[in-house]
């Protein structure tokens, strides 16, 4: 497992609603990194770097299709975190997104969603986050995090279906679902499992499973990406 020193102080926009994000500023925060949940992209030019987190689902209109089992839209909320997202896109800054805004990612770049999955059962939220084997590509910088084979996190009914430009698939679930995504040439990913959840100071002991991918991981490659841009 690889770790990522951070070099300097880091600022991290999170694109939602001071509702829904505590968690993830709970996560940025023990790594010492300086965040802002906002709905306001006009002053996203003073942040490092761009978390978009879980959530509802996207309004299927954004690709191009009706609602075939999509719920707790957030139509506001969708339009703003494609802004910021296009924002940083310009900027060439560091972008993360977890589950909900890993398919955001996903489709600002042509790509559409399922629905609801056939494997909800083993992916969505039930009284707890779901945990799974995953594949990480072995030249992935997952695979140099947790190796090839971790396990992770879900609580989602919906997954990327068709992949969008310059994107490319690093990581599937055991029945194939994908669980991480990258750009091509820019610092933008994504997982669809949820780090935030998986500090080890967050989180209780889960002695009838192996352990979990540590989430500091992958928070501190992030912040390692936006000290580096």
């Amino acid at each position: 497992m690889s770790q990522h020193p951070i070099t300097r102080s880091v600022r991290i926009a999170i694109v939602g609603r001071n509702k829904d994000t505590v968690n993830y500023e709970n996560a940025l925060r023990a790594l010492n990194a300086d965040c802002l949940t906002t709905m306001d992209t006009g002053h996203l030019t003073e942040f490092d770097g761009l978390l978009l987190p879980g959530g509802g689902d996207i309004t299927p209109a954004f690709f191009g299709q009706k609602n075939q089992g999509s719920k707790n839209i957030d139509i506001e909320l969708d339009i703003i975190q494609f802004q910021a997202l296009e924002l940083f896109l310009q900027w060439k800054r560091p972008v993360f997104g977890i589950c909900k805004g890993m398919q955001v990612i996903n489709v600002c770049f042509g790509g559409t969603i399922t629905q609801h999955i056939r494997e909800a059962a083993r992916h969505a939220w039930d009284s707890g986050d779901k945990l799974h084997p995953t594949r990480a590509q072995p030249a992935s910088f997952l695979a140099g995090l947790y190796g090839t084979e971790p396990l992770t996190n879900s609580a989602h009914h919906q997954a990327v279906n068709t992949l969008g430009q310059n994107l490319t698939v690093i990581q599937t679930a055991d029945d194939g679902i994908i669980e991480g995504i990258t750009h091509n040439s820019l610092p933008i990913f994504g997982v669809q499992w949820h780090p935030e959840r998986l500090f080890p100071d967050f989180m209780p002991r889960l002695p009838s499973h192996p352990a979990p991918a540590d989430g500091t991981l992958l928070f501190s490659y992030f912040l390692f990406l936006c000290t580096s841009a």
